[in-house]
């Protein structure tokens, strides 16, 4: 049930995060509000959230900065959405790049934003549930790349590595298809579930962060590899 799940609606204009509350209550969520980066970052301290909506423009800590101290400090997982007046890709980039699962631009549509909200959770639940005990082929491997999905742990040469929930769905695809090449469109199909449409950036920007946290020299991959004009594979080391 919907109402199982807590969101956080982080934003400094009061009417927008009423507005927002109102769209989720009927939805049969529960919902909480901020006003700034510091005090979402309290709650998130506090409260058990589930998914975070934060706007971009604030006074004092921006929500770039705060995405950014989430992720890095508090190890936080959780699906966070960005909302920002500004629409450009760059802005969609950067919101990425900081740790962001998704990206609405203002003015937006509230079935639209529910819709978005409703994905994200369906991602981060479908993530958290652990395998079946008797499910035994759930260790995936190339190398020194290693994928225990029934823990959700991913090691290389025995160092864990973490990873936001997108990057995790990305590289155990990649990983449990070893070899196989997909394309830009083919992963964000299967990772969002939903038909690709300018998802170059999107994928993209996923795809170097892996990068960077499984390669010991991003530049020249080892295991997560480009081939030009086609998509992405995991080399099969084995």
């Amino acid at each position: 049930m919907a109402d199982n799940y807590t969101i956080l609606v982080c934003d400094d204009e009061k009417e927008i995060t009423d507005a927002i509350e109102i769209y989720l209550t009927q939805e049969g969520y529960n919902v909480l509000k901020a006003y700034d980066g510091p005090e979402a970052i309290a709650i998130l301290e506090k409260e058990k959230v589930h998914l975070l909506i934060m706007d971009i423009m604030m006074p004092g800590m921006d929500g770039l900065t705060a995405v950014l101290k989430i992720r890095k400090n508090m190890k936080s997982s959780i699906p966070i959405i960005i909302l920002s007046a500004k629409g450009q890709d760059t802005d969609k980039i950067m919101g990425l790049n900081y740790g962001a699962d998704d990206y609405i631009p203002k003015p937006f549509s509230p079935l639209e934003l529910v819709a978005r909200v409703k994905s994200q959770l369906r991602r981060y639940t479908t993530l958290g549930t652990m395998s079946e005990p008797e499910e035994k082929h759930n260790v995936y491997h190339s190398g020194g790349l290693v994928i225990d999905d029934e823990r959700k742990e991913v090691t290389v040469d025995g160092n864990s590595v973490r990873l936001t929930r997108i990057e995790y769905n990305i590289l155990l695809l990649l990983l449990q298809n070893k070899g196989k090449v997909f394309s830009i469109d083919q992963i964000y199909e299967k990772i969002w579930k939903e038909e690709a449409f300018c998802a170059d950036n999107t994928v993209t920007v996923h795809i170097r962060h892996i990068r960077e946290k499984i390669e010991i020299d991003p530049k020249n991959p080892r295991y997560l590899k480009v081939m030009w004009g086609i998509g992405y594979k995991v080399e099969d080391l084995d």
